[in-house]
């Protein structure tokens, strides 16, 4: 028989040796494979855990947590009754003037820069932004959670945005003012609709509210009589009188004054 044809007889613990070594390639491989498997799955995972708080956030940026809540609860439609929250309008006096002589691009930075400023201080006030129309803020206070001092954080509130708007003015050169209106009663509150989402409130707080502001003064907070009634005492009132308000009739109304009214004399 030739050396070719010989039968090459392998030693048993060689190939058992072999044998082993080929399990634990395999076994090595497959926990590689499992540990690559794993950091896939944690990436995935964390991916999906900060996409999902990011439009948790941007939901919450829509609408009050509360709401939220009870949206994805399965609740189609929202509208709660509030008896006394106070409702605050201001326009941007000189917008127009300010968008002839500034590309659209400019100009919505500067919407951008003015409103985020309010946004802030709603924030620190505790007061809920209900939403912008065109050159005009809306904001609440006393819901979605009612609260007592309703009408004095939202009059607060009104001549900060006053003062931080005098501030911006003085570092930019905007040369804007604003008008205010605020007034306090009951309104309705909730989400309606399927799509674009939106906390709004209704009823004739709002529609008076609105009136506040259009017939209000130039760099100065107006409220109403039923405003003015909430925070007497804690800020000076200087009263307006009666005047004509569209689609109101006579109305008493104020405007307020930084500080407190003097205490009365014994």
């Amino acid at each position: 028989m030739s050396q070719s044809d010989a039968v090459v007889q392998i030693d048993p613990a060689i190939a058992k040796l072999g044998r082993a070594a080929t399990i634990s390639t395999t076994f090595g491989t497959l926990v590689l494979l499992g540990y690559l498997f794993d950091a896939d799955t944690r990436h995935a995972e964390k991916n999906l855990s900060i996409e999902h708080e990011r439009s948790e956030q941007l939901l919450l940026n829509i609408l009050p947590q509360s709401i939220s809540e009870r949206l994805k609860g399965g609740q189609k439609s929202i509208a709660d009754g509030f008896s006394e929250v106070s409702v605050l309008f201001a326009d941007i006096v000189g917008f127009t003037e300010l968008s002839s002589r500034m590309p659209p691009a400019a100009l919505v930075q500067v919407l951008n820069d003015v409103f985020s400023r309010f946004d802030e201080m709603a924030d620190r006030y505790g007061l809920e932004k209900i939403k912008t129309i065109g050159d005009a803020y809306m904001v609440a206070a006393g819901l979605p959670e009612p609260r007592s001092d309703h009408a004095e954080v939202a009059v607060r509130m009104a001549l900060g945005m006053r003062d931080a708007l005098a501030e911006m003015n003085a570092e930019k050169g905007y040369g804007l003012s604003l008008r205010i209106g605020v007034h306090s009663g009951p309104v309705v509150a909730g989400v309606i609709g399927k799509k674009k989402f939106i906390y709004d409130l209704w009823g004739d707080t709002v529609n008076t509210a609105s009136r506040m502001e259009s017939h209000g003064v130039k760099d100065a907070v107006h409220v109403s009589e039923a405003t003015a009634e909430l925070v007497r005492g804690k800020f000076q009132l200087e009263s307006r009188g009666t005047i004509q308000v569209k689609g109101k009739g006579d109305m008493v109304t104020y405007i307020v004054r930084e500080g407190s009214e003097p205490a009365p004399s014994a």
